[in-house]
C-alpha cells in the first residue's frame, strides 16, 4: 500500500486509465490441435483479470490470428484510446498480424513472454504419447518463438516496445506489468495538469530557468502565467471562520511551536485560505512560484507567508516549488502521481566521516513522507529572501528514498534519477526540512556525478525505490533516463 492512499487525491488524477490487451496466435493452428485455441483465450482472459486488478480499464480487442482480425483489433483499440498496449503472445504466431495494430496505434507496446506455468513437466509431456497432441502442448507453451520476430520488426520500422518475460504465476512479471500500468497513469496525470507559474524566477538561478514550452512538449502539461494581485484579491476576501478553520488545519497536520506569535499563525492561514481558492479557481495540479514585492508591501506580506499552505497543498497531490523551479515542479508532480510524495529539495552539505548527503530546502515540503511530525517554526529571517515568517522543518521518512530532477539540456529534456536512504542521525534545526541521506556508490562519487548531468540544484525526493517505473514512464514519454545509482 502507498503511504500515500489515504490522502484523497482529485477527481482527474483518480480517473481509471484505459490499456488495451490482445492476444496473438496462428489460425493455422486451430484446426490442427483440438482445444489449443480455447486454453490460450483461457490465459489471456487470466492476464485480463490481473491487469484489471491494477485499478485500470482493460480493453481487451481477444485473439489475433490473422492480417483481418489485426486490422480489426487496431479499429478498436484506436476507438478505446488507449494509454499503451499489452501485447499477449499465446504461442507463435507471425509478425504480420502484430505490426498493423501497432502501426495505427502509435502507442507503446510491451509485449508480454507468459507460459502458462514455470517449468514444463516433462515427464508426464513425453508421456502423451501421440506426437501431434505432444505438439499441441508444446505450442501451449511456445510464447517465447515469436519474441526475437516481433522484435526485428518492430526495430526496422521504429516502433516503441519492451518486454515482459516470465510464467503466468510469477510475481516478477506481474510487478513490471503494474508498474507499466503505474507509468503510464502518471504520463496521463502530467497530460492533464495544470501547472501555474506565480511570479517570476529568484533572479540570477540561471540553472533553475527553462523553456515552458518544452515542458508542455514533453509532458502535455498545461501552463497558466498567474498574477500575484488575484491571489490578494481571494487574500482580502478571507472571512474570519476560514481563517479559524485553517489555524485548526495547521494544528491537525504540524506541531506548531510555542514559539509561533499568534499574528504570524494568523497571517499564514489567511494566505493559505487564498492560496486554496486560488488553486480552486484555476484548477491547478501543480505550481511553481517567487516573490519578493517592495519592503513593506502587501505583496511582501503575501510571498512571505506561503510556506505553511503551500505545504498543505503539496501534501494534498497538488505540489509547489519554490524559487519558480518549474522543472522540479514537474519532477514533484510525478513523484506525487507515482504515490511516493516528491519533496522540495536542494543540496545542503556533506558529512564525509559518515559519508553522507544532507539535501532540504526553506521552502514547502511534502509532508505526507515525514519521519514523525511535521514542525511548525516561526523564522526571524528568511535565507536570501526578505522577511520573515513560518516555516516548515521536517525529515523525510527513513528507508529507501528515490531522487528525481527534471534536466533540461542541449538536447532536450531527461530524467536524472538516483536511488537511495534516508536514514537517521544529527539534522539541522535551522528551521528548515533537511534529512541525510546515503547512497551505493558513496557520497562524493555521488554528488560528482549527478552533478555533471548538469541539473538544476533543485530535486525531488520520494520515498521507496522506483527508479524502474520512472524509467517506463520516460519511455512512454520517448525521453531519455539517466540512473546515476
Amino acid at each position: 500500500m502507498s503511504i500515500l492512499q489515504a490522502i484523497t487525491k482529485r477527481t482527474y488524477m483518480s480517473k481509471k486509465i484505459k490499456v488495451g490487451l490482445f492476444g496473438i496466435g496462428l489460425d493455422t493452428y486451430w484446426p490442427q490441435f483440438d482445444g489449443l485455441f480455447d486454453k490460450l483465450v483461457g490465459y489471456q482472459n487470466e492476464i485480463k483479470s490481473k491487469i484489471e486488478s491494477f485499478d485500470v480499464e482493460v480493453a481487451d480487442a481477444g485473439m489475433v490470428d490473422n492480417p483481418i482480425k489485426a486490422r480489426e483489433a487496431a479499429d478498436y483499440l484506436k476507438l478505446q484510446d488507449v494509454e499503451i498496449v499489452f501485447l499477449y503472445v499465446s504461442t507463435y504466431a507471425l509478425s504480420s498480424t502484430v505490426l498493423p495494430v501497432a502501426q495505427r496505434l502509435k502507442v507503446p507496446v510491451v509485449i508480454l513472454n507468459l507460459q502458462p506455468t514455470a517449468q514444463l513437466d516433462y515427464e508426464a509431456f513425453n508421456n502423451l504419447g501421440d506426437r501431434g497432441t505432444m505438439t499441441g502442448a508444446w505450442l501451449e507453451n511456445c510464447q517465447a518463438c515469436s519474441f526475437p520476430e516481433i522484435a526485428a520488426v518492430f526495430n526496422r520500422t521504429s516502433i516503441q516496445y519492451d518486454f515482459v518475460t516470465g510464467y503466468l504465476q510469477d510475481p516478477e512479471a506481474w510487478g513490471e506489468i503494474e508498474s507499466w500500468t503505474q507509468a503510464a497513469s502518471v504520463a496521463a496525470t502530467m497530460r492533464s495538469n495544470r501547472l501555474g507559474i506565480l511570479g517570476h524566477y529568484y533572479n540570477g538561478m540561471l540553472d533553475v530557468y527553462t523553456d515552458i514550452t518544452k515542458q508542455s512538449a514533453v509532458f502535455g502539461t498545461h501552463i497558466e502565467l498567474l498574477e500575484m494581485c488575484e491571489l490578494k484579491k481571494y487574500r482580502d476576501e478571507a472571512s474570519e471562520e476560514d481563517i479559524k478553520k485553517k489555524i485548526e488545519e495547521f494544528n491537525t497536520a504540524f506541531d506548531v511551536s510555542d514559539e509561533c506569535e499568534s499574528a504570524e499563525i494568523e497571517r499564514a492561514a489567511k494566505t493559505s485560505v487564498a492560496l486554496d481558492k486560488f488553486v480552486e479557481a484555476r484548477d491547478l495540479g501543480s505550481m511553481a512560484y517567487y516573490y519578493e514585492g517592495e519592503a513593506g508591501s502587501e505583496y511582501e506580506n503575501i510571498a512571505t507567508s506561503v510556506i505553511a499552505g503551500n505545504t498543505l497543498l503539496t501534501g494534498k497531490n497538488i505540489p509547489i516549488a519554490g524559487e519558480c523551479e518549474v522543472k522540479n515542479a514537474q519532477a514533484m508532480k510525478i513523484m506525487d502521481a507515482f504515490g511516493v510524495g516528491g519533496s522540495f529539495s536542494e543540496f545542503y552539505l556533506m558529512d564525509f566521516k559518515d559519508d553522507a548527503v544532507y539535501l532540504g530546502h526553506d521552502g514547502p515540503a511534502h509532508y505526507a513522507i515525514a519521519e514523525g511530525r511535521v514542525n511548525l517554526v516561526p523564522l526571524s529571517v528568511y535565507h536570501g529572501k526578505p522577511g520573515k515568517g513560518l516555516s516548515i522543518q521536517m525529515t523525510v521518512k527513513h528507508g529507501p528514498v528515490t531522487l528525481l530532477s527534471v534536466v533540461e539540456s542541449n538536447d532536450g529534456i531527461f530524467l536524472l534519477v538516483a536511488e537511495g536512504e534516508s536514514f537517521e542521525g544529527p539534522t539541522l534545526q535551522i528551521g528548515n526540512t533537511n534529512s541525510r541521506y546515503k547512497f551505493s556508490i558513496g557520497a562524493k562519487r555521488f554528488m560528482n556525478k549527478w552533478s555533471k548531468q548538469g541539473p538544476s540544484h533543485h530535486c525531488a525526493i520520494g520515498v521507496g525505490h522506483i527508479a524502474e517505473k520512472i524509467e517506463k514512464l520516460s519511455q512512454i514519454l520517448n525521453i531519455e533516463m539517466v540512473q546515476i545509482c
